[in-house]
């Protein structure tokens, strides 16, 4: 039986698959493609709150670059930039049969545009302005898919970590837990 005590020691133990770096958990990483330097700052105030960790560029060929060298758990990407479109940056990276999950965040908000994207390999569309809530919601409904990053329920022993709802059971007694506490967890 796990006890609330231990609750901290066993967010080590959670087999995560693509969570696990040397042994470790570790934050989900967002790449941010978003020109408008301000609203990159925003998004990124935004995933860190959530617990996610992000890098954020705002040139095409930053960004491919970027998504050459490193891992993304997700990416956020605007279909504006001063020196490319985001839709070659997401056809580039469907080429290279690279799956991870992208959403569009964009204020072009035409339906041949949405379709057009969709179609291109991204996962969800989200036109500005928006709420930081939902942009966060999106990204983790983006994780918990089928290979993404993120179950819905995570279980050790008799602890279950409810993803969705951000809810603790240790048993049948739910556990009242601080952010930083979950962010942990997860």
């Amino acid at each position: 039986i796990i006890s609330p005590a231990t609750l901290v020691r066993s967010a080590s133990s959670l087999r995560l698959a693509r969570l696990r770096t040397e042994g470790r958990v570790r934050a989900m990483r967002i790449l941010v493609v978003e020109d408008e330097r301000h609203l990159s700052s925003l998004i990124q105030d935004g995933l860190r709150c959530a617990s996610m960790q992000s890098d954020a560029f705002t040139q095409f060929e930053d960004a491919n670059l970027a998504l050459k060298t490193s891992h993304y758990d997700a990416m956020i990407l605007d279909l504006a930039l001063p020196d490319g479109r985001g839709e070659q940056i997401l056809r580039d990276l469907r080429s290279r049969d690279n799956d991870t999950p992208v959403l569009i965040l964009t204020a072009e908000d035409s339906v041949r545009s949405r379709v057009d994207c969709l179609n291109a390999g991204a996962d969800d569309y989200l036109t500005k302005p928006f709420e930081m809530d939902e942009l966060v919601a999106r990204i983790r409904a983006l994780l918990r898919r089928p290979g993404g990053a993120l179950g819905t329920t995570l279980v050790v022993g008799n602890l279950a970590f409810d993803t969705i709802g951000r809810h603790v059971t240790v048993g049948h007694a739910a556990l009242n837990l601080s952010r930083r506490e979950l962010a942990v967890l997860e």
